[in-house]
């Protein structure tokens, strides 16, 4: 369809045109293999006139390989299977009129290949594309086919292959480039240094023009004291050496040239290129890349710059590699720390094999630390992970908790309790002593569990916290039902919360009877709780919750309002002679401003003070008897009295109880449940509490008889439900108008 381009030019100005000088950038991408040029016409006799016009002829010493396609169709199956296709002689008309321009479309839009050129050769003018369209695709050249001489289609070719090899070029420094920005968002410092390094290597072939093969060398020490300086990056023929100490590559020429880069601590360019990147503590890195020609005076120049810039990218390498071994490795014990464990009970298993995780707790470590001073305690601490690295499987991790506190990872097989607890059966040498040492352990399942991450270290610890309430030095296994235990607990604890404040909490008073005369003296406000549904939570469930979780202040100052605000309104009723008795947990005596603040509600409510008496317990007495003393003091410096509660069941001593000063003692219900069998301790107490010159008064008085025989041994007061059980405030005021309290026999 169209003329085949004339062979009959000169020659002369192929040679002076293949000779210009090549720039620095010209060489950054200088290939080995021929250059692929694609000729797609449907014309066979242009074939093999481009042959002919193009036989023998190289563009920079690199030889052209002619491919050819006759349609649109084969030729798009050419550009997918040639992946460094250089250039392509495209015909405009073939099959169909536009049937050039349509391949220039799939070339560019679907197959995405921006970096091969295009020159478009037509033997009908009339065909010619638009100027928009050779724009729009980036076609290279627009020739008839008559124009297309020997010297014009060579020209037009080597400048089609040099703006290719230059694209191609900036497509390798950037796939260098994109590989460098990786490496600084990796979390793994190994991985991170791996890849920079693998990212260096690709950008510094690309500025030589050869292919990226070579590899890079780290310093002795690289990730630690003992580490020998190691490959941490190579590519091409030397890929199998990555991560191979520098003694082991095999290659002792390159093995020479990277030891004396390193040694001398700079770059050597005469055998090879071995390239030195050097970093602020002196752990510097080589890099050996088969260079075939000495490097001219502009390349030298700028491999050195690259060298100075990715000196600064292995730096921020390192540095990233430090913060990574601070957030993640217990300084103390080089070993990986809390955070470490917590990614890695997060990660995805990575075996089918069942997992145990065990948290170990050092027995009395704080008594060491106290005796014999933090560094012993350290040397311990080094002594243990000793040998649990030592005796642990290679497949189990380890990690430093807590001060005193170890997690091991691994195989059931190989965390398992007795194999753990065997570990701690000989004596441990530390600073020249042999010291005994006992570990108490909390193990989870893992195969049991759905959890991950920091819920199976809460299992974990609770299993822990089980195992010592049993007895130290032993081991227990975090069970379903533990967890349905703590679990429940910690929903009670949320609704506790939710409900302080609201009037879910309220107060119930139970009366205080005279024994003697069965005349009613005061009352004991006690708090209930109501969840919404109507249930009545015990308050020895909640209780001891709202002190573990810090309540108790905020629960006593609501107690102490609404008992106060109560016995105003009784003694405001005609009821003047009652009194109200409060009860006063620990944590309230412990914090500084109890009493201004029992100050304020006294104040508040307008209540008699005199008729207001506190309610401690013995043992809190027994705890910190100087604070309570003083407490007390303060107590009925505003007029209030003071009473002992629960007396019998702790282990104070008679002076903790004489220090005290109460003005009433309360015999522990315990104790009056069993006085109709053995009423010895009541009598004790009712003498005790009586030659102390206090009241004596008995809670828990449920029968007659239990009444009739805390008379005879001379008891003052009893509360129970003989005379009546807790009332709310309109119940109560009905009870007192009745007058019946069951005092009588």
């Amino acid at each position: 369809m169209s003329d085949a381009p004339s062979l009959n030019d000169t020659d002369e100005l192929l040679v002076l045109l293949d000779d210009e000088p090549e720039s620095a950038d010209e060489r950054a991408a200088r290939p080995t293999a021929a250059w692929e040029i694609l000729i797609v016409d449907d014309d066979a006799d242009v074939h093999r006139a481009t042959e002919m016009a193009l036989r023998d002829l190289s563009i920079e010493g690199r030889a052209l390989r002619l491919i050819h396609a006759h349609s649109r169709q084969e030729a798009i199956a050419l550009v997918e299977r040639h992946e460094d296709l250089a250039v392509i002689l495209l015909d405009v008309v073939m099959e169909s009129d536009d049937a050039g321009i349509q391949l220039v479309q799939d070339v560019r839009q679907r197959l995405h290949r921006e970096a091969v050129r295009i020159i478009l050769r037509t033997g009908q003018p009339g065909y010619a594309p638009e100027l928009d369209t050779i724009r729009h695709y980036d076609i290279n050249d627009y020739r008839t086919k008559s124009e297309l001489t020997r010297v014009r289609l060579f020209t037009s070719l080597m400048v089609a292959v040099r703006v290719y090899r230059q694209m191609r070029a900036h497509e390798q420094t950037r796939r260098g480039l994109e590989m460098v920005v990786r490496a600084s968002t990796e979390l793994s410092k190994l991985h991170g240094m791996h890849l920079f390094a693998q990212g260096v290597v690709s950008q510094l072939c690309a500025l030589l023009g050869i292919q990226p093969e070579g590899l890079i060398c780290a310093q002795a020490g690289l990730q630690g004291r003992d580490d020998p300086a190691r490959v941490i990056a190579a590519a091409g023929r030397y890929g199998e050496l990555i991560q191979r100490p520098l003694s082991d590559l095999g290659l002792p020429r390159v093995q020479q040239v990277l030891e004396r880069c390193l040694n001398e601590r700079r770059s050597h360019f005469e055998e090879g290129l071995a390239l030195y990147f050097s970093t602020s503590d002196g752990r510097g890195l080589a890099a050996f890349v088969d260079h075939p020609d000495a490097l001219r005076a502009l390349d030298r120049h700028l491999v050195e710059v690259f060298c100075s810039s990715m000196s600064a990218g292995f730096e921020n390498v390192l540095l990233y590699g430090q913060l990574v071994d601070q957030a993640y490795v217990d300084p103390l014990l080089h070993i990986p720390n809390l955070n470490q464990m917590l990614q890695t009970l997060s990660a995805p298993p990575v075996s089918s094999e069942p997992m145990t995780l065990a948290v170990l707790d050092i027995d009395g470590f704080a008594a060491i630390n106290d005796m014999l001073g933090h560094g012993f305690g350290d040397a311990v601490l080094r002594a243990v992970s000793g040998r649990l690295r030592e005796r642990l499987g290679a497949s189990s991790a380890l990690a430093r908790l807590g001060a005193d506190v170890f997690g091991v990872l691994g195989p059931a097989r190989e965390v398992d309790a007795d194999r753990l607890l065997a570990l701690f059966d000989g004596a441990f040498t530390v600073q020249g002593q042999s010291v005994r040492l006992s570990s108490t352990m909390g193990l989870v399942r893992l195969n049991e569990h759905a959890e991950r991450g920091a819920d199976l270290l809460k299992d974990a610890h609770l299993a822990l916290k089980r195992a010592k309430l049993s007895r130290r030095g032993t081991a227990c296994y975090f069970s379903q039902e533990m967890g349905q235990d703590v679990r429940s607990r910690m929903l009670l604890l949320d609704s506790l919360r939710a409900a302080a404040g609201s009037t879910q909490l309220f107060t119930v008073y139970q009366p205080k009877v005279e024994l003697a005369s069965g005349r009613v003296l005061g009352l004991e406000a006690l708090l209930r709780w109501r969840q919404p549904d109507g249930t009545l939570v015990p308050p020895d469930r909640f209780i001891p919750l709202a002190e573990q979780a810090g309540l108790m202040m905020v629960l006593g100052n609501f107690v102490t309002h609404r008992a106060c605000t109560q016995l105003r309104e009784l003694h405001e009723a005609g009821h003047t002679q009652l009194t109200m008795a409060i009860n006063v947990s620990h944590a309230q005596l412990r914090e500084p401003d109890f009493v201004p603040l029992l100050a304020h509600t006294l104040t508040e409510t307008g209540v008699r003070r005199d008729a207001i008496e506190l309610e401690i317990t013995e043992s809190m007495a027994a705890d910190d008897l100087s604070l309570i003393e003083q407490r007390l003091e303060d107590i009925r410096a505003l007029g209030l009295t003071v009473a002992i509660d629960d007396f019998g069941t702790g282990f104070s001593s008679l002076s903790v109880l004489r220090h005290l000063k109460a003005d009433r003692l309360k015999i522990d219900r315990s104790f009056i449940a069993e006085i109709e069998h053995d009423s010895r301790i009541a009598r004790m107490v009712i003498q005790l509490g009586h030659l102390l010159g206090m009241r004596v008064i008995a809670e828990g008085v449920e029968t007659a008889s239990q009444r009739d025989l805390l008379l005879s041994l001379g008891c003052d007061e009893g509360q129970g439900w003989l005379f009546a059980r807790p009332l709310q405030d309109a119940a109560l005021l009905a009870w007192l108008a009745q007058g019946t309290t069951g005092a009588s026999g």
